[in-house]
């Protein structure tokens, strides 16, 4: 059997290996870092977890209905970036004005069994492949052109490489549960995959608020690829030398900024750049945007799934 259809194993699906890289990262989520504070947590915590909804997808089970439950959403109330990272649920607003997220998520929470294939929501450039236990374990970066970029978190296998081109809807990986705190919660959290969705330097929410234009393509009920996009106009970003190098500038990390610079690819570079933005964001008092030009709301991506493993969502109140 090739990559996309051979089992996992259990130090893929927690992105275990290895193991002496992944304690070292697993502390920093306890003792900070330079320029990052340690993740915050509490009693309320606990209720992000779901082990109604999580026993059956670790089992392998999927909704009879073929749609994939939403496990959490974006947060539009969250913590100031100053605080860290809050896994609390002090101050949540989902877009549908609910509490299905909590204090400093930023992004999409697609609930799957491990191994579920992954696919490219739009016609993209591979520009990141990397694993940090503490942040989202083995992670894939799109760039879909016009400051459009997507990653995929949570996963368990890359299929894919940095410099590839892929089309709407490509394998790009099987999911996982990778990172620490899908292992420390296992079986009780639930599998998911964690969808950002980021607009110039910015992450924002794929679903739109009212009177606002939605990411996805079919509005707020993304499906996946139908065949029926035009993705002949799809470029890269143009990413900007002398911005990335002012973004690189405002770390406050020695180490960081020499790992940066010495990135060859001008694109890589960028969403590396790009990475510690959003996963370090502590570490940036500013941080400057790294291509020309606006980046507008328009309706681009679909569901990151393939149609033979999902229909559509739901959400748990559906």
């Amino acid at each position: 059997m090739d990559a996309l259809d051979s089992p996992l194993s259990l130090a893929e699906t927690f992105g275990l290996s290895p193991l002496s890289v992944r304690l070292r990262e697993a502390l920093v989520t306890f003792r900070g870092d330079e320029g990052v504070p340690p993740s915050r947590f509490d009693r309320t915590s606990l209720g992000i977890l779901d082990p109604v909804l999580g026993v059956g997808l670790w089992l392998g089970r999927r909704r009879a209905d073929g749609r994939v439950a939403i496990y959490n959403l974006f947060n539009h109330t969250q913590t100031p970036i100053a605080d860290g990272w809050s896994v609390r649920r002090t101050q949540v607003r989902d877009f549908r004005g609910g509490t299905l997220t909590y204090d400093s998520h930023n992004g999409t929470d697609f609930a799957v069994p491990p191994g579920t294939v992954v696919v490219a929501a739009a016609p993209a450039r591979v520009l990141r492949v990397s694993s940090e236990f503490n942040r989202g374990g083995l992670k894939i970066f799109l760039d879909h052109g016009g400051g459009l970029v997507t990653t995929s978190n949570h996963l368990g296998r890359a299929l894919v490489r940095p410099g590839d081109l892929v089309r709407r809807g490509q394998p790009i990986a099987r999911s996982g549960a990778s990172g620490i705190d899908m292992f420390l919660m296992f079986p009780w959290n639930v599998p998911h995959v964690h969808f950002n969705v980021w607009l110039g330097t910015e992450p924002v929410d794929p679903f739109a608020l009212p009177g606002e234009p939605s990411l996805w393509r079919r509005h707020n009920d993304p499906v996946p690829d139908d065949g029926s996009a035009d993705d002949a106009d799809f470029t890269p970003t143009p990413w900007e030398p002398e911005r990335i190098e002012a973004g690189i500038a405002a770390c406050t990390v020695a180490d960081v900024r020499a790992a940066l610079r010495a990135i060859p690819a001008l694109d890589e570079r960028a969403m590396a750049l790009l990475f510690q933005y959003n996963y370090y964001p502590t570490r940036f008092p500013e941080r400057p945007g790294l291509h020309a030009g606006p980046c507008p709301r328009r309706p681009r991506l679909d569901l990151p799934f393939r149609a033979t493993d999902a229909v559509g969502i739901a959400f748990p109140n559906a």
